[in-house]
């Protein structure tokens, strides 16, 4: 066995957190933000009565609220913004791309999942972003080209919600994006800002025709852009349904696209054609008396906030105050914790089996929380054992760089819909065709296939295979019924965006609005990670003094969720992004 195996196994079963040097430190790549921050708008808690809608964009949010005033379903409301946030927010989300669906059915009075993560082609080999030397390709190597589009999941995902919980017709929820395609929409200072920041974007033909001026210049704020192909490619798709894209001459241009590249795909007519979205069974924790439920693997996202939670749940959250150190200094640990499982555990269970009951065992979280010290941050954390497994499975390396969006609704009837979507990096993989960019969702996978013990890693490529995700749409259940409804964007930091937010309003009393403007924190497993510009700043002296390696920096989430009371909805949206939140 590997010396170094065998040293983590004796550090494991000791409950030592000081790793091997080699194991301190993943790939950089993972800790840069996926998109750029553009700025801090403060935000007021919003109240109604009887539904509520909050997305990233304030068209996209009036979408959603056109559908739930006309009667329609939590799902009508998240179809009519996802496809709205596809034009207005074209560097988060879109049919290009994929999501997860979190649902708490009224009718039925459980939570449901749908999965619509993209899929890696049939052709896709698990060398892919290895260089010829079997080195892994940077990041920039890697993204922004027609090897990085995985098969689009989304329309799949909101096709099967739609069959299952809608109430409008299909091609109703599509109304407020065609019309806002084809008579078009100020350019946002977010969207102008990030345009502006890219340098790969310009480089692709069809892509700068649309998103830059003839010199070259992005579209300046407040200019009018339209967008008839996309407004085309909508209605072919209200009137046939999804098969219009996955099928035929929507279907050949996608192929085309990939293939016509410079540095072309793998991606087939077959990979569209036979993709199909699933249901799974949520993934479900108890914290605080409340059960939180999510998304099941291949997102890790919700299993790492319930492993965090869990680990938490022994402290006295609730005594330490919001922006002190003691607060950053558990949630900082507890995430060293929970990001160390993860980075070997969690992949598609369709290829890999995930444990993630004996990951949830609270006598696991138990103990693993027990190795957080009061004082003294462990600075990198060893993954747990609980099935007796680790020592064959490589540590994961993927480069995960998902630009994400997220939303929320409620309906009239009681239900509530909790999804977040992407295309992966900030434009995705940069190829536009119809109107829409393409998803880099192959960087999601592990670069390396192998680790340096030549251990298979779980979240390897392979075809058909979907990339492990932090996206984490939860519900929170308070005696069997929704009482909260959360989730960010954000890359592998969602995990942390979303824990804080739920200690915010669990253990801190503070209403969503509050909770989710609270300074972004917490450890990926390396620094203690501290907002930039924020009162966590002056925390810097005490948490070094505990041993925390430290990281200021910006943390532009896009945190959005609901809190349904007695009296009514109470909606936040993140004052990092542009997102609004609107009810009646």
């Amino acid at each position: 066995m590997p010396v170094r195996a065998v040293l983590a196994a004796v550090l494991i079963a000791a409950g030592v957190s000081a790793p091997p040097a080699a194991w301190a430190r993943g790939p950089q790549a993972a800790d840069r933000n996926p998109e750029a921050a553009t700025g801090y708008a403060e935000r007021e808690l919003v109240r109604a009565p009887h539904f509520m809608m909050v997305s990233a964009n304030p068209w996209a949010t009036r979408a959603g609220d056109e559908m739930l005033r006309a009667g329609g379903s939590a799902v009508d409301a998240a179809i009519a913004a996802q496809l709205v946030l596809n034009l207005v927010e074209p560097q988060s989300s879109g049919i290009g791309g994929g999501a997860f669906l979190v649902l708490y059915s009224a009718g039925q009075k459980r939570v449901l999942t749908y999965d619509a993560r993209e899929t890696a082609p049939a052709a896709a080999r698990q060398d892919r972003f290895l260089d010829a030397d079997g080195k892994p390709l940077s990041f920039a190597q890697s993204v922004n080209n027609g090897m990085a589009v995985a098969t689009p999941g989304l329309l799949r995902g909101l096709e099967l919600a739609h069959k299952e919980h809608g109430k409008l017709p299909w091609a109703d929820l599509f109304a407020p994006a065609i019309r806002l395609a084809e008579q078009g929409f100020p350019v946002s200072p977010r969207l102008h800002a990030l345009l502006a920041g890219n340098k790969a974007l310009p480089k692709q033909p069809a892509a700068a025709a649309y998103f830059y001026a003839p010199d070259g210049q992005p579209w300046p704020v407040g200019h009018v852009l339209k967008n008839p192909e996309f407004a085309q490619t909508l209605r072919e798709i209200a009137a046939r349904g999804a098969d219009a894209f996955y099928r035929g001459a929507i279907a050949r241009d996608i192929v085309a696209a990939v293939h016509g590249h410079a540095k072309p795909g793998d991606l087939s007519l077959d990979d569209l054609a036979g993709y199909q979205a699933k249901r799974r069974e949520p993934v479900c924790g108890a914290y605080r008396g409340y059960e939180l439920c999510g998304m099941a693997p291949p997102s890790s996202g919700p299993l790492a906030v319930l492993q965090m939670l869990g680990e938490l749940e022994q402290y006295p959250m609730s005594r330490y105050a919001p922006n002190s150190a003691q607060a950053v200094h558990y949630f900082a640990e507890a995430g060293r914790l929970a990001f160390a499982d993860r980075d070997f555990y969690v992949a598609d269970p369709d290829f890999v089996k995930v444990p993630v009951r004996a990951l949830l065992d609270p006598a696991y979280l138990r103990a693993r929380g027990a190795l957080i010290q009061p004082d003294r941050s462990m600075k990198v954390a060893l993954p747990g054992d609980p099935e007796g497994k680790l020592l064959g499975l490589g540590r994961d390396a993927a480069l995960e760089q998902p630009s994400t969006s997220h939303l929320v609704a409620v309906d009239a009837r009681g239900d509530a819909i909790s999804m977040t979507t992407t295309i992966e990096n900030e434009f995705g993989s940069k190829i536009f065709v119809r109107g829409f960019l393409l998803n880099n969702e192959m960087t999601d996978f592990s670069s390396a296939f192998k680790d340096p013990e030549g251990r298979l890693v779980a979240n390897r490529i392979e075809p058909g295979k979907r990339p492990r995700s932090a996206m984490a749409p939860m519900i929170v259940l308070r005696d069997g019924k929704p009482y909260m409804v959360v989730g960010s964007p954000g890359g592998s930091a969602i995990i942390n965006y979303v824990a804080k937010t739920l200690v915010g309003v669990l253990d801190w009393g503070l209403d969503i609005q509050a909770a989710i403007s609270l300074p972004n924190m917490g450890s990926r497993n390396k620094d203690t990670e501290l907002e930039k510009g924020t009162a966590l700043e002056a925390l810097a002296p005490a948490l070094e003094a505990m041993g925390h390696p430290l990281r200021i920096t910006e943390f532009p989430s896009g945190i959005h969720g609901i809190v349904i009371g007695p009296d009514g909805l109470q909606g936040g949206a993140d004052p990092r992004r542009e997102g609004l939140a609107q009810g009646g």
